[in-house]
């Protein structure tokens, strides 16, 4: 079996996505049953987390148990890499003793050199250019409301053209569908992304341009991780960019909003967003872990 890493979404074809986002839902469904088969006893994922998280290490860890593996944790204080180990001997060690390894950290570099030098599947579970596991659980959410014919489809991005703006980017060029994004000056996506990706990009200087006739609106914080000395300065730049009903007016009368979570009530979004009945942000989140389960199925199996 060829090795098979998953350090963005580009590393996949559209075929492969769509098969991702249907066993997905077909996990889902199979849950509800207490039917999930258990195909990975003895196998092992190590999850290294460099930044916090609550949905992404309780996804991945509940979705190795659940089809009969093992997950071990190591946060950067408590492995070798607190100490300088260089990331290319931490692939090497770990990926003679699992299956798989998933990291969530502060460089995509990083990701890179960890998936040179491991000789078993790598995942990117979150780094600065891009977060591609959200981006499967998105697009499980969005088919599941509004079907897979994801070309007819116009989604909104408004806010910091952050990591989830450029998997967002990545996915709009692998399932044809529209993306409109609206960010502040000096806040857009990154431009090799945009570049090589954004076929199907417009980008809208007023965030209602953007919201215009949307199927999907989303979001996220306005402060990353690792910026938040600049929380207070971001928080007047973006100020005209907050997902509220005003903003969701604008879009079709049944469209759905998401948010990867955790999500900054009375800032990127009105406090009553989350809880409307066009929210799917809760449904978004639990299909992370049905998302991470498809994944882990694929990149040991394909």
């Amino acid at each position: 079996m060829n090795k098979r890493d998953f350090k963005s979404l580009i590393d996949i074809n559209t075929q492969e996505f769509l098969k991702i986002i249907q066993r997905a839902i077909d996990f889902k469904e199979l849950d509800k049953l207490n039917k999930i088969p258990r195909p990975f006893l003895n196998k092992t994922l190590a999850m290294i987390f460099k930044k916090n998280s609550t949905r992404t290490r309780v996804s991945f860890e509940t979705a190795m148990y659940k089809l009969g593996g093992h997950a071990i944790f190591l946060s950067e204080d408590s492995s070798q890499l607190k100490r300088g180990e260089d990331i290319s001997d931490t692939a090497q060690v770990l990926s003679g003793m699992v299956d798989l390894i998933m990291m969530r950290t502060n460089t995509h570099d990083e990701i890179k050199k960890l998936a040179k030098f491991s000789s078993v599947p790598v995942i990117n579970g979150l780094c600065n250019l891009f977060h591609p596991c959200q981006l499967l659980a998105d697009m499980q959410t969005v088919a599941e409301t509004k079907g897979n014919d994801f070309s007819k489809m116009t989604i909104a991005w408004i806010g910091d053209g952050n990591n989830m703006c450029n998997s967002y980017i990545n996915a709009s060029k692998l399932l044809n569908f529209k993306l409109n994004i609206s960010t502040p000056n000096g806040y857009e996506p990154d431009s090799y992304t945009l570049e090589k990706f954004g076929d199907n990009v417009e980008l809208c200087d007023i965030p209602g341009t953007a919201a215009n006739n949307a199927d999907i609106v989303t979001t996220d914080v306005w402060t990353s991780m690792g910026d938040e000395q600049e929380n207070e300065e971001r928080k007047k730049i973006f100020k005209s960019y907050q997902v509220n009903m005003n903003l969701m007016s604008k879009a079709k009368k049944d469209a759905i909003f998401l948010h990867c979570l955790p999500a900054h009530r009375g800032e990127e979004i009105d406090d009553i967003i989350l809880d409307s009945d066009f929210s799917a942000v809760w449904q978004q989140a639990h299909n992370r872990l049905y998302s991470s389960m498809a994944l882990i199925e694929f990149l040991l199996s394909d």
